[in-house]
């Protein structure tokens, strides 16, 4: 088998160093999309506690990602200009005081607030983590690196929104949000402690004013194609987050009580796959991982979306098949975009990559809330338009990937040209 590049698997191990950044990141990143995730499991209970309907919900979780795309544009003139290290650690700092105040929001407006301050410094720090990778590892490994990066995702499944559930069970919603920060401030002194300085990108010589370096990054047409792609990649995915549970409940005929085994469940299978993942897309191609993952979706949403009362065994094999068949997609898409930039553009393009999956992450969540519709404890109404409306935007971003995959593979082969070619200086020697 051979990867986009044309190039025989790679072989290479990681180092002890890599390993603990890999590591370091993933955790990390378990927190922050654990912070975000748990909103939608705990949606049941906000509506109900806060009496509050579905669209001021979608609102809520929208806040976080119309806040974090800002804060993301803002950044990425400046991302470029400092030791990722510090702006790591200076972006986490607000992020956990920003989930804090969450922990302790007396009513909806408080909890709104909370949500806007947690989405301003949490949306960047994404952006910061993979242009770290793309700094510390090859493409040929980023795959891998992916893969294990977004064991995140699952990780928050098999145990953060299980044991978020069973805390917001028993001593109320707050109680989550303060886990998330007691296991944050763990995170952050081992980033103090053990994570070198990363300035590499510093030795290269870039545009030293920060608006300019931004308006340069998005006038470049194969950024522009990224960011485009990635604005799809979002708002499909964050359609079907927001009211997964309260769907759940009331459509499907579970329990309250059973969220955490199926949030359990679901993520012992994905975190099993995401490594495998990782490793299958630098064997085979990250495109066509994305592309299998994606029919795998199309197929598993349009089942899962017009089920009425269901078996809770059903539910739980459709739900693995779901995220089994997202984090096909995800984990090839991040490595894809993670070769786009010039080293000297990375942060930059980094953070404006992520403002444009939140922005277009809030605005799904948003027309989600607008679309699906529930009078009291009734079913949610139109949720199988909602999963139509998810499946077309998985077509387009299928073909859209076509063509930043294309462009990757051009770049590398330019490249391979490039280091293959002799050298004039050496030949007349």
């Amino acid at each position: 088998m051979q990867d986009i590049t044309g190039q025989n698997p790679p072989k290479e191990t990681f180092s002890r160093y890599q390993v603990f950044v890999i590591a370091i990141l993933a955790i990390l990143q378990f927190t922050v999309i654990l912070d975000f995730m748990v909103l939608s499991p705990l949606g049941a209970i906000l509506l109900d506690e806060l009496h509050i309907s579905t669209s001021q919900f979608g609102l809520v979780v929208s806040a976080y990602a119309f806040s974090a795309g800002a804060s993301g544009l803002l950044a990425a003139g400046f991302a470029d200009k400092f030791d990722r290290k510090k702006l790591l650690l200076f972006f986490y700092t607000g992020f956990v005081v920003g989930t804090f105040l969450c922990g302790i929001a007396p009513d909806y407006h408080f909890l709104l607030i909370a949500r806007v301050v947690t989405g301003l410094f949490g949306g960047v720090i994404s952006s910061i983590s993979y242009a770290i990778i793309a700094d510390l590892f090859p493409l040929k490994m980023r795959g891998r690196v992916m893969g294990f990066v977004q064991m995140a995702f699952s990780t928050s499944q098999i145990l953060g929104i299980p044991i978020g559930l069973v805390l917001a069970n028993h001593f109320g919603w707050h109680s989550t949000f303060l886990m998330i920060v007691g296991v944050s401030i763990v995170v952050g002194i081992c980033i103090i402690l053990y994570m070198q300085p990363i300035t590499t990108h510093l030795q290269v010589k870039s545009e030293t004013n920060a608006f300019r370096h931004l308006l340069n990054t998005l006038s470049q047409t194969g950024y522009l194609l990224a960011f485009s792609t990635t604005t799809l990649l979002a708002t499909g995915g964050f359609m079907l987050m927001p009211f997964g549970s309260a769907f759940a409940i009331h459509n499907l005929g579970m329990r309250m009580e059973q969220l955490p085994l199926l949030y359990g469940i679901t993520g012992v299978f994905s975190i099993g796959f995401g490594p495998l993942i990782g490793k299958f897309s630098d064997q085979i191609g990250k495109y066509r991982t994305f592309f299998i993952g994606s029919v795998i979706t199309i197929v598993l949403v349009a089942i899962y979306n017009n089920l009425g009362p269901t078996p809770f065994w059903l539910v739980v094999a459709i739900n693995v098949g779901i995220f089994v068949g997202i984090t096909a997609r995800m984990i090839p898409a991040q490595a894809l975009m993670t070769a786009i930039p010039k080293l000297k553009d990375r942060g930059a393009f980094m953070s404006v990559n992520s403002s444009v999956q939140q922005v277009s992450g809030g605005i799904g969540s948003a027309v989600a809330g607008l679309i699906v519709i529930q009078q009291g404890n009734t079913p949610i109404e139109n949720y199988d338009k909602l999963g139509y409306v998810v499946i077309g935007a998985i077509l387009i971003v299928m073909v859209l990937m076509y063509f930043v995959n294309r462009m990757v593979m051009s770049r590398q082969e330019e490249a391979t040209k490039q280091s293959q070619a002799p050298d004039p200086v050496a030949e007349k020697a």
